[in-house]
């Protein structure tokens, strides 16, 4: 489903992306020459600034439809540049891409509102899917949450990283009548979270790269997903308290011992009731 999703969205952004201008901000003067020639080939109107200061005088003469900010950068950085266009609720704007390293997700994302991030160094290609899902599929949003409520279909995020139990549990889900999205580890998680926002995730406890709990913790703390409802589940046998893992503060809504879809889908259906 996501390849599909993914090229669904890189034809509209290829027919669309001539209307949409880009601010990007970041010091290294080759990844901005770089990224600037990459994404006006690909038809996007762009306009760099070196430093933060720089960028928010760009914004007196355009109305940008995404910012694509570094955050490491001298003077004011990234935190004061997302600062001075954010409103007193953290949220910016204009939608913002930010380029940071995965181990700074939670220092950088903790009380601001941002529609989605990807690690430096990138890969233009992945850089390209992350604007196209935020500039094209954002747009689509009230129409999006219009369909939720006349009863379209659930989402459902599923992190485990193996293989064949994520097939398995994939396809319990489909079959179920949700509509599924996966990963294989736990900063992979994050990341879909905060650009899909999924009704529920179905997170395995220990996870490669990241534990299950881990990672509730950091979507509650940021503003986008505090309020997405998580059901954990451990497969290892472990005789932690069920209590210990769903304690308040962890967005954790349930928790289930093993893997077993048919015990999985129960906890959702009770907890997207």
């Amino acid at each position: 489903m996501y390849k599909a999703q993914c090229n669904d969205t890189k034809e509209i952004m290829m027919q669309s992306a001539t209307k949409k201008k880009i601010l990007l901000i970041d010091d290294d003067a080759s990844l901005l020459l770089t990224l600037s020639d990459f994404l006006t080939f690909e038809g996007y109107e762009v306009v760099t600034a070196d430093c933060g200061e720089k960028g928010l005088k760009k914004l007196a003469n355009m109305t940008p439809d995404l910012i694509i900010l570094d955050m490491s950068m001298p003077g004011m950085g990234g935190v004061g540049f997302l600062k001075e266009i954010s409103s007193n609720d953290g949220k910016p704007k204009y939608p913002v891409l930010v380029l940071t390293a995965r181990a700074n997700m939670a220092e950088f994302f903790a009380n601001v509102d941002v529609d989605g991030f990807i690690a430096k160094p990138c890969d233009p290609d992945d850089l390209l899917m992350e604007v196209g899902r935020i500039v094209f599929l954002r747009s689509g949003a009230e129409a999006q949450r219009a369909e939720k409520a006349v009863g379209v279909k659930k989402t459902v995020l599923i992190g485990e990283d193996d293989k064949v139990t994520n097939g398995k549990l994939i396809n319990a889900f489909a079959g179920a009548g949700y509509d599924v999205d996966s990963v294989l580890n736990g900063p992979e998680a994050v990341e879909k979270a905060i650009v899909q926002q999924p009704d529920v995730i179905v997170i395995k406890a220990v996870l490669a790269n990241m534990n299950g709990d881990v990672v509730a913790k950091m979507l509650q703390e940021m503003p986008k997903t505090k309020n997405i409802p998580i059901v954990l589940y451990d497969d290892t046998g472990s005789a932690i308290a069920e209590t210990k893992q769903s304690e308040s503060g962890t967005g954790i809504k349930k928790f289930v011992r093993g893997n077993s879809p048919t015990a999985l889908l129960e906890a959702v259906r009770a907890v997207l009731r």
